[in-house]
């Protein structure tokens, strides 16, 4: 454990996912940010786990002085998480008296969760609720930030919608985040990441609740018997890659004449997740819907 000198003087931030989610970037944002208003940056992070599902982590400490950069368990100020599961994980390292828990409320189920892939069989998955976790901690937000950054036109902006919503904990102007977000991000794609982080830190005002209550928060799926899976392929981000056609179980999936994914038999497919969840790209997205019938 750190000394109460060092702690005083040092801002921990843990941030957690699955591999594909933005981890990495989260992080050297922060990082590069601290460095510019002139303070010395300690960061620790594991990303061989490259492929979507594995998880990843990185530790970023800063403050006038640092002489760690990883940090111990139950003393990190925030801990920011890309994927629910993960925050569960990783929830014993968070300052249990002072910190500030955020969570994308995202579940991405890892492969071998789905041992059994029937119609209507939900996949083995942490049950906490987001309620459960909001009641035990100093300061929690738990949200949709998949969401969010899905209706701005590209979800694969979630993480700079929780970038939002972490600058609103830390003192580092809002444009100052911008400035540096902008830098690592694609540069098609910085409207939307602009739009992403300003939308994060919207989302944290309009969730400001009287002291002692709990936001409201979604809470687990339910998965229904009488589901309709339909797989969505956005075939511009598809790299013919063939990872979703060699795992998918089903043999829902197969790569047309142009090298792009196409689904080959829809009623075949079981919503295992497993394409979505491992395709590098993004490029597929599993919708479980009701049928017109029963959604009346």
């Amino acid at each position: 454990m750190g000394s109460d000198t060092e702690r005083d003087d040092v801002t921990s931030v843990l941030i957690v996912g699955v591999g594909g989610q933005g981890v990495i970037m989260v992080s050297k944002v922060l990082a590069t940010l601290c460095q510019e208003h002139g303070l010395e940056v300690k960061q620790s992070e594991v990303h061989g786990m490259a492929k979507r599902g594995g998880a990843v982590f990185s530790h970023v400490r800063f403050g006038r002085h640092v002489h760690s950069p990883v940090i111990p368990a139950g003393e990190a100020d925030v801990l920011l998480a890309l994927e629910w599961a993960e925050g569960l994980r990783w929830l014993h390292f968070l300052d249990p008296e002072n910190g500030t828990f955020i969570s994308d409320v995202r579940k991405i189920v890892p492969p071998f969760a789905c041992r059994d892939r029937g119609r209507g069989v939900a996949p083995q998955y942490a049950k906490t609720t987001p309620r459960d976790v909001l009641e035990k901690v100093s300061v929690g937000y738990a949200l949709d930030a998949t969401g969010i950054a899905a209706k701005l036109g590209n979800d694969r902006a979630a993480n700079t919608v929780l970038l939002g919503i972490l600058s609103t904990a830390l003192s580092f102007p809002e444009q100052a985040w911008l400035d540096v977000i902008e830098r690592f991000v694609p540069p098609k794609t910085r409207e939307i990441n602009s739009a992403a982080f300003l939308a994060g830190r919207e989302w944290v005002k309009e969730a400001t609740v009287p002291e002692g209550e709990v936001l409201p928060v979604p809470e687990v799926d339910t998965v229904l018997k009488n589901v309709v899976n339909r797989l969505e392929i956005t075939e511009e981000w598809c790299k013919g890659c063939d990872i979703c056609v060699k795992f998918c179980p089903e043999r829902c999936l197969a790569l047309n004449d142009a090298g792009k994914v196409v689904v080959k038999d829809a009623n075949a497919c079981t919503g295992c997740r497993l394409c979505e969840m491992l395709c590098p790209d993004f490029a597929i997205r599993l919708h479980k819907e009701l049928p017109a019938e029963v959604a009346q």
